[in-house]
């Protein structure tokens, strides 16, 4: 529900009816102005792994559409210092961008949560992600009711209060968390086989009642989950990566009404998979990358969603512009970024840092 969770919180017009008065006339209601453009994208270019304490390899790339002219490493000019290391996750809510740093490894402590204003892409704050012992690792970020939840390969999820930027709590729900998705006031988190940080609990999705935030229950799935995405209908797909070897890759449906695995397809290998509305789009695996839609209905891959002659080296991300509509695809092997229209033919190409991965927007208002 990433784009749902983007949308109410840039929503096209909120509505505050006045209260009534026996002794004056209605008020006319306040009109809070939604977004009527798209003036700039953030890419986050994840770079490769390392984990060597010190590296900063990832950066924060910002293409403005009027212009045509991007700045690669955007976070560093505006704030006069990098990135970090392996920052994984970039997503919005509210005024504010949220960009999720691993960091290198437990012992280096060099984990942290960078929020940035969306407006200028300055630093409000970075939230150190370690206590005194060891970093937690964090991975992704999904948003509800004004929090921030933030997972980690310590097996915790992490609420933080998005006005004030505290971190209010953590609740052990499973192994080495990866992506989340949020339906219903309830959080959904796979737990992956992750070679390092990996548990007995490698093959589930953890539920998280928001309300209480407590782990209420265990879905099993296939092996090695490591993303999950969720329809506006409350359905929810889940990638599990196998083995590798014996155990096949799938991809799993769950109800969040049962909330019960309700069906597999182990004929699809993918590594990305993004949903806008009815539409889904998903790229595989290596060595066969593929780009192609993905039906919700069947749980299957379509046919390729590229319409037109564009040749992507290697797909590397999904990203799409809630108030467009617009496909954003990195090409890992160029370290170019990539517009698209929902029907599949290019509108506008960047450069961008080594391995963009995800987007943001700058709209105008």
């Amino acid at each position: 529900m990433k784009l749902n969770n983007t949308l109410k919180s840039i929503s096209f017009a909120a509505v505050l009816m006045a209260g009534f008065s026996s002794c004056k006339k209605d008020k006319m209601p306040d009109i809070v102005p939604g977004p009527i453009s798209t003036i700039g994208v953030y890419v986050l270019n994840e770079a490769y792994f390392s984990d060597l304490p010190g590296t900063n390899n990832s950066s924060i790339s910002y293409y403005d559409i009027a212009t045509k002219t991007v700045e690669k490493d955007y976070f560093k000019k505006q704030n006069s210092t990098s990135l970090g290391a392996n920052a994984n996750d970039l997503q919005q809510y509210g005024s504010k961008l949220y960009c999720v740093v691993l960091g290198t490894t437990k012992a280096a402590k060099d984990s942290y949560l960078e929020v940035m204003s969306i407006a200028t892409g300055k630093s409000i704050k970075r939230i150190p992600f370690s206590d005194a012992t060891e970093g937690f690792l964090p991975r992704y970020v999904v948003f509800n009711k004004d929090k921030a939840y933030v997972s980690s390969y310590d097996g915790k999820i992490t609420k933080i209060d998005t006005a004030s930027l505290a971190i209010e709590s953590r609740v052990l729900v499973g192994g080495a968390l990866e992506q989340m998705a949020v339906v219903n006031n309830k959080l959904y988190v796979v737990n992956s086989a992750h070679f390092q940080y990996g548990t007995a609990d490698n093959s589930s999705v953890s539920v998280v009642d928001l309300n209480t935030f407590t782990k209420s229950k265990s879905i099993p799935v296939g092996y090695n989950p490591t993303n999950i995405t969720a329809t506006k209908t409350g359905e929810l797909f889940v990638i599990t990566k196998g083995n590798y070897a014996d155990i096949k890759a799938s991809v799993d449906k769950i109800s969040s009404v049962t909330d019960t695995k309700v069906t597999s397809n182990d004929k699809a290998s993918l590594e990305f998979l993004a949903v806008n509305g009815t539409k889904a789009y998903s790229i595989s695996t290596w060595p066969n990358y593929f780009l192609k839609e993905f039906s919700l209905a069947t749980n299957d891959v379509g046919s390729d969603f590229i319409k037109d002659d564009t040749k992507l080296g290697a797909a590397y991300g999904l990203t799409v512009n809630p108030l467009t509509q617009d496909v954003f695809i990195g090409d890992s092997k160029a370290s170019q970024f990539f517009c698209f229209s929902a029907d599949g033919k290019k509108k506008f190409s960047f450069d961008a840092g080594l391995m963009p991965k995800l987007a943001a927007f700058r709209y105008g208002y």
